[in-house]
């Protein structure tokens, strides 16, 4: 199965890349993410429901909504801070990209082995600039937001079509497509990888880890 992609190009200051990719993995999981399933058979379940929140930037002018989820954004801050720090530390060159892996598990030949088969992959490719004086951060902080808000309406366009998701399993089997870690809420399996021009890291999560010149590759 080839999973299908898409890939932002962002251009923005260091100190707008956690929000900026915050607000896009948020969104991407608040989509991809169900209540707790409560089974009553080995078949038979009901779904909880999602908190939301809003979140406000503080380098940014956007407002994005996330589940209201603890465990989760702790999860999500982890990874993304750490691509933050290593995009912008002196051994990088500014430019980088990470992404959110949904995968699913198939069960191998022997009993023990499973095997993780990606389905879907959202890639944000970013590139710092310096700026010097308040009036072009203010300039950024108001594009970085239009382009945000662009990306996310991009993103629950997407969300809409009739694209493949995994099917929902039996309870057995239920960890083969669905993070069960997470007390409040539960996302499709998912990891985190990221790569930056100085050193480069691929980091796995929980089984789970421009602006005047932008584009969206779909």
């Amino acid at each position: 199965m080839n999973a299908r992609s898409q890939t932002f190009d962002l251009t923005m200051e260091g100190r707008q890349v956690d929000e900026a990719v915050s607000s896009i993995f948020h969104t991407i999981l608040f989509h991809r993410s169900l209540g707790k399933f409560m089974y009553t058979g080995e078949a038979m379940y009901s779904i909880g429901s999602i908190g939301y929140m809003d979140v406000d930037c503080d380098f940014i002018d956007f407002t994005y909504v996330c589940c209201t989820s603890p465990m989760l954004d702790e999860t999500i801050k982890r990874e993304i801070g750490e691509f933050s720090r290593q995009l912008r530390s002196n051994e990088s060159s500014g430019t980088g990209q990470i992404s959110l892996e949904f995968f699913q598990r198939k069960k191998a030949r022997f009993a023990f082995l499973t095997e993780c088969i990606p389905w879907e992959v959202w890639t944000i490719r970013l590139e710092l600039v310096n700026l010097t004086n308040e009036d072009d951060r203010q300039i950024y902080r108001e594009q970085v937001g239009d382009t945000l808000s662009d990306k996310i309406v991009c993103i629950t366009e997407i969300m809409n079509r009739h694209d493949y998701l995994p099917k929902t399993p039996n309870q057995t089997e239920l960890d083969l497509v669905f993070d069960t870690s997470y007390p409040d809420v539960q996302p499709y399996l998912f990891q985190f990888k990221f790569t930056t021009t100085g050193p480069s890291t691929n980091s796995v999560g929980k089984t789970v880890k421009k602006l005047f010149k932008e584009t969206l590759s779909l």
